[in-house]
């Protein structure tokens, strides 16, 4: 029989107590179980020395006894002081899904796109000012009428 040292379910709805059994792998949650070995009220503040109780000697056999603890219970008994718990590491957890990065890289490639337009017509308004500008029809008109004048 494979045994578990877990939480289980109690108090009223949104006021969560839960009892730390040592119960049958394949039992129910709430169900039947060998031992209650601690108790976890999480609505009492971190520091509160009421917050997690446990039976240390009675951990420590079910621990000798090969009972496993799932990974909630573990951090507790890490922070007790009772069994040592390795830090998990995932490296890949916070990076974006295959989808979210092809959305990301859409988005930078408009942007782009964009960015480099609005480059273009800048230069080509720059061009434009920076040429020297044809003379208007009237100014060759009154060019032209005094030339005529001077000549006569």
């Amino acid at each position: 029989m494979s045994v578990s040292i877990r939480l289980s379910r109690g108090g009223a709805k949104k006021r969560p107590y839960y009892k730390i059994v040592v119960a049958n792998s394949r039992a129910p949650r709430d169900g039947a179980y060998l031992e209650q070995v601690g108790t976890y009220n999480p609505v009492l503040a971190k520091e509160d020395e009421n917050r997690v109780r446990l039976v240390e000697d009675r951990v420590r056999y079910w621990l000798g006894v090969g009972a496993q603890p799932t990974d909630r219970v573990a951090r507790m008994l890490d922070k007790a002081g009772i069994k040592e718990r390795a830090a998990s590491v995932n490296p890949t957890k916070a990076e974006p899904g295959k989808k979210a990065k092809e959305r990301a890289e859409d988005r930078a490639t408009k942007i782009r796109e964009a960015e480099e337009a609005a480059a273009e017509a800048a230069a080509a308004a720059a061009a434009a000012a920076a040429a020297p500008a044809e003379e208007a029809p009237a100014e060759e008109a009154a060019a032209e009428a005094t030339e005529a004048s001077t000549e006569a």
